[in-house]
């Protein structure tokens, strides 16, 4: 009588990128701030921006 409707299948894929790409760019950045401006802090900076742009092409890639 009423439409019932089929619970539908949740295709997500769990997101891990962005979590790896910042831990990464964190580790990354701290040594490569300590070693080319004998700073870390600037380093650290560096990392995480660029571990958070891979971390969302990565999660990007996976989507489509």
């Amino acid at each position: 009588m009423a439409d019932e409707q089929k619970p539908q299948k949740d295709d997500r894929r769990p997101q891990r990128g962005l979590a790896i790409g910042i831990s990464l760019g964190i580790a990354f950045g701290l040594v490569f701030g300590w070693l080319v401006f004998d700073n870390p802090a600037l380093g650290l900076g560096f990392g995480i921006a660029l571990g958070v742009a891979f971390g969302v092409a990565v999660d990007s890639r996976r989507q489509s």
